[in-house]
């Protein structure tokens, strides 16, 4: 597809203009896109810059938002921290030892963890033991 016919501008990397970034961007400033609607322009990818009049379609060009009309990221409260600790908890504990292991464990395929499962003795770094985290379990 030609370049005028494309419905935002494109823009290469070496000459993409201020106040214009991707959300990788966005997420390294600790911002969120906020009051975009979307994106305003495209960034094109390394091979489109070899075409310049043609419009770029590949999955690596990224989208850019306005930088102004980002918002700060919100922090979550205590409350939902905890709520989320509490679903991981759930994914990550075996019913059969309750065991929490550091991962998500395969309890829909599985029913329980790969130690229960296949009868062996799990090693003590791939589960979380009561004196790793005094205080609080939380895992955010």
């Amino acid at each position: 597809m030609p370049r005028e016919d494309a419905a935002l501008p494109e823009f290469d990397r070496a000459d993409c203009p201020k106040g214009l970034v991707t959300r990788r961007q966005l997420r390294e400033m600790q911002l969120s896109p906020g009051d975009n609607d979307g994106p305003v322009a495209i960034l094109r990818c390394k091979l489109c810059a070899l075409r310049p009049q043609w419009c770029c379609r590949h999955p690596t060009r990224g989208f850019l938002l306005r930088v102004d009309l980002a918002k700060p990221k919100r922090v979550p409260s205590l409350a939902q921290e905890w709520a989320l600790d509490r679903a991981m908890a759930a994914r990550s504990t075996c019913p059969q030892c309750e065991r929490r292991y550091w991962f998500c464990l395969p309890l829909r395929t599985q029913g329980s963890c790969d130690p229960c499962a296949r009868g062996y003795e799990p090693s003590l770094d791939t589960y979380v033991t009561p004196a790793a985290t005094p205080g609080h379990r939380l895992a955010a």
